[in-house]
C-alpha cells in the first residue's frame, strides 16, 4: 500500500467512518478496474515538438533538485503536495508530472487522476528518461 493510500486509511480510522473506508475501496477498485494499462503515462519518445509545447509540466521532485536541472518551462509542485495544490494544476489540457524515475510522480498521478484529474499524465522514466530519449528537446 502506499504511502498516499495508508494515510488516507489511517485518517478515515481516526475519523471513525468505516463506511467511508469501504466507499473509498470501493472507488480505488473501480477506478483501478476501469484504467487500461497505459493509462496515465507518456513516454520521452512521445514528446515530439507537439506534444511539448501543447503540455504543461509538473516537477514533483524537491526544491533543490529543481533549481538544479528541470524541463524549460515545468512548474514545481513537490510530488507529496499535489493532492493539497489541486486547484493550481489544470483540469483540462495534457498536464505531464514527472521526477528522477517516475516512481514519485506516480503516486501523485495516481492521486490526482482519483481525485477528478483525468488529464495529468506521469512521464514513464522520468527527467533521466527525457534526457536520454525525448523525441524532442527545446534549444
Amino acid at each position: 500500500m502506499t504511502t498516499i493510500l495508508r494515510a488516507i486509511a489511517v485518517a478515515i480510522t481516526c475519523l471513525g467512518a468505516p463506511v467511508w473506508a469501504s466507499d473509498l475501496a470501493d472507488e480505488i477498485t473501480g477506478y483501478m478496474d476501469f484504467a487500461t494499462y497505459d493509462s496515465g503515462i507518456i513516454v520521452p519518445e512521445q514528446l515530439t515538438q507537439d506534444v511539448f509545447d501543447a503540455a504543461l509540466f509538473i516537477d514533483t521532485r524537491d526544491a533543490d533538485q529543481f533549481d538544479a536541472a528541470t524541463i524549460p518551462g515545468a512548474t514545481h509542485i513537490e510530488w507529496r503536495e499535489v493532492p493539497g495544490r489541486l486547484g493550481e494544476i489544470p483540469d483540462s489540457g495534457m498536464v505531464i508530472l514527472f521526477c528522477n524515475t517516475g516512481s514519485l510522480s506516480a503516486q501523485a498521478v495516481f492521486a490526482a487522476r482519483l481525485m477528478g484529474h483525468e488529464n495529468v499524465l506521469v512521464l514513464q522514466t522520468g527527467l533521466q528518461g527525457w534526457q536520454q530519449n525525448a523525441a524532442y528537446k527545446p534549444e
